[in-house]
């Protein structure tokens, strides 16, 4: 969607899901209040929707009321689907149903949560770029294998716009609310909710290593723990595997068996990352952050981290000033 389509995003169906996340739909919808509280103007409304109009309860056992039946698609700009736990068992054929009659309505269509499962599940995610929960990112690239699943924090791709769970959903409608009520009128809102940066789609989700590498290697878990703790003063992959008791061949291997990647573009990335969040979140200079990043040299830093990002550290910074000026 280009920013005009962006901006002209008023209305919201959630709809509901049995054992749906509280904290990631409140995420959802307090952005929403607050932005029409501080620009004192009703930029947003939303309404609550269930399959069957009747109440529904979160995983937390909260049910929240009024709730619609979703009737009328053409009543809403978006319908975003709010999932979390057991979310095959929450799909039913009714809600399937509902989700495709929006995507035949041409209506955009968003996800919370595990609320993408939902989305792909009803056939409206192929050919799309998506966000789910990190928890489920393994087993849904397996079963919808026409959808790109990432481990983003929210995507928004065209008209369909999906989002991890947790405190995402706020990062996601912040970002939103800067095409309709201006980067001011976000980062206002951010504040409000203490939030020391909007993140933005370049920002990844923290997947626990153990998640992604499963029980029974804790030698690699090790590895990672030890580069972690080792940023400003890079250990050499030739002493970390010493320590570990294995050949520096073993612990290759390991990396590009259960990570593909190796131990040293692991290590670089991880403190890439890091330097990154310094650049946003600290006045730190960028030679003082290539310093506690553990580079030699601010050329050899700036180009790992275009190589990365896809632009240069001082471009973090240049946006930060922007933003202030909004």
């Amino acid at each position: 969607m280009n920013p005009q389509q962006l901006s002209s995003l008023s209305h919201i169906g959630f709809l509901l899901l049995p054992n749906f996340s509280m904290i990631a739909f409140s995420n959802a919808v307090e952005p929403l209040r607050m932005a029409n509280h501080l620009s004192r103007k009703k930029l947003y409304r939303w309404t609550m929707l269930s399959s069957d109009g009747e109440a529904v309860a979160a995983s937390n056992g909260l049910s929240l009321s009024p709730i619609s039946r979703p009737d009328d698609t053409q009543q809403f700009d978006i319908l975003i689907v709010c999932g979390g736990i057991n979310i095959r068992e929450a799909i039913t054929e009714e809600a399937l149903a509902i989700i495709r009659r929006f995507a035949k309505a041409g209506v955009p269509l968003g996800a919370v949560c595990t609320g993408t499962y939902a989305l792909a599940k009803a056939g409206v995610l192929n050919g799309y770029r998506c966000a789910i929960h990190w928890e489920n990112l393994s087993a849904i690239r397996e079963q919808f294998p026409k959808t790109v699943f990432t481990s983003e924090l929210f995507v928004i791709d065209r008209d369909r716009f999906t989002c991890s769970g947790g405190t995402a959903p706020l990062d996601l409608m912040c970002n939103l609310i800067r095409f309709k009520g201006g980067k001011g009128l976000a980062s206002d809102v951010s504040e409000q909710f203490i939030l020391e940066r909007i993140r933005d789609q370049r920002d990844q989700q923290h997947i626990p290593l153990l998640s992604r590498v499963g029980t029974g290697h804790e030698s690699l878990l090790d590895a990672a723990i030890a580069m972690e703790v080792n940023i400003e003063n890079p250990c050499s992959l030739e002493q970390l595997a010493t320590d570990l008791g294995m050949s520096l061949r073993h612990l290759e291997r390991l990396f590009k068996r259960y990570l593909s990647t190796t131990p040293a573009q692991y290590y670089i990335d991880l403190r890439l990352r890091r330097a990154r969040e310094l650049l946003l979140q600290t006045n730190m200079s960028v030679m003082e952050v290539t310093v506690a990043c553990g580079f030699l040299s601010s050329s050899h830093f700036c180009k790992s981290y275009r190589s990365l990002f896809g632009y240069p550290p001082s471009r973090e910074r240049q946006r930060d000033l922007q933003m202030m000026d909004a």
